[in-house]
């Protein structure tokens, strides 16, 4: 039987490929150019006198689907029926089921990796505030021992927590053996307490003192024979513990000061007399003078070596 050929070009009906159609799932005709019977023919125009049957649709283009995925291009309408040629899910395919797939197979960064980044951030912060901390502190031990430290305390009014400890123990290192304490109003029963306080400190340690110089003024009242008798007693009780008081009065003495052998000196606005008279002898910051509300001053902390004489 004789074949003959249809023109280039020519489309005979019912003999057709399928060619994919862009954004769907369905199959269109497209031309191509065969080489048919005349009984193959006309068997091939009954089949198409009945309309082909219609695929199923896909999902549309950029549709959700479960799982929280995006269909970007239907899987299996590539080239050898999944997407790229060889099958699989080619590049800029989305998976179903698979949430936050971008184009191109990237995933964005999790919550978790920025979270990260910034705890990160946070510990490179603190170790450069600890380091600088720590050269604070060094350059400040260097001060000190060059003499070049100032150091500035301002007492509130009513403030407590301000006992002689907090103030002097820090100065008080084991090389300290003299005291020198300049204050015009050690006379009435309570600043001689107060004293005496301050001279309990000195004999705990950790400093060794041997000699304590007090230069204060006379009471001009009826309280001179009661300051000198509670001045005596503290001697004779220094003297027990191997310590030294030596007593001088001057009617001039104004400004308050106390300096140590190891170059310390620390001004008190109003001397060791920075604490209130207690309210009673029974009364909380009696004893304890922690505890013990103060009057509102200033105190300077020098070091000889960074002070001039004139």
């Amino acid at each position: 039987m004789a074949v003959r050929s249809l023109p280039a070009g020519h489309r005979h009906h019912g003999a057709s490929v399928p060619r994919r159609q862009k954004g769907s799932g369905e199959a269109r005709p497209a031309a191509a150019s065969v080489s048919i019977s005349p009984a193959a023919g006309e068997a091939a125009r009954v089949r198409s006198s009945s309309p082909p049957p219609r695929a199923a649709p896909g999902p549309r283009r950029g549709a959700h689907v479960a799982g929280g995925g995006r269909w970007h291009r239907r899987a299996g309408a590539g080239r050898g029926g999944d997407g790229e040629a060889g099958g699989g899910a080619g590049p800029g395919l989305s998976v179903p089921g698979v949430a936050g797939v971008l184009p191109g197979g990237h995933r964005p960064p999790a919550a978790a990796t920025k979270d990260e980044a910034k705890k990160h951030r946070y510990r490179q912060k603190i170790s450069e505030y600890m380091t600088r901390a720590e050269d604070i502190k060094k350059h400040i031990e260097k001060e000190k021992q060059d003499g070049k430290y100032h150091k500035q305390i301002r007492i509130e009014e009513n403030a407590t927590g301000f006992g002689y400890e907090k103030l002097f123990q820090e100065y008080l290192t084991e090389i300290v053996s003299e005291v020198w304490v300049e204050d015009p109003y050690i006379r009435n029963v309570h600043q001689l307490y107060n004293f005496l306080r301050f001279c309990e400190m000195l004999v705990k340690g950790p400093c060794k003192v041997k000699t304590i110089h007090l230069l204060t003024s006379y009471d001009e009242g009826s309280g001179k024979s009661q300051q000198i008798s509670g001045l005596e007693e503290i001697q004779q009780s220094l003297r027990n513990y191997g310590v030294t008081l030596n007593i001088a009065f001057s009617p001039s003495i104004h400004d308050r000061e106390i300096r140590f052998n190891n170059g310390w000196m620390i001004k008190i606005g109003r001397g060791l007399n920075y604490f209130k008279k207690p309210q009673g002898r029974f009364s909380i910051g009696y004893c304890d003078f922690d505890l013990r509300p103060c009057h509102e001053t200033t105190v300077d902390v020098f070091h000889t070596k960074h002070t001039k004489k004139m």
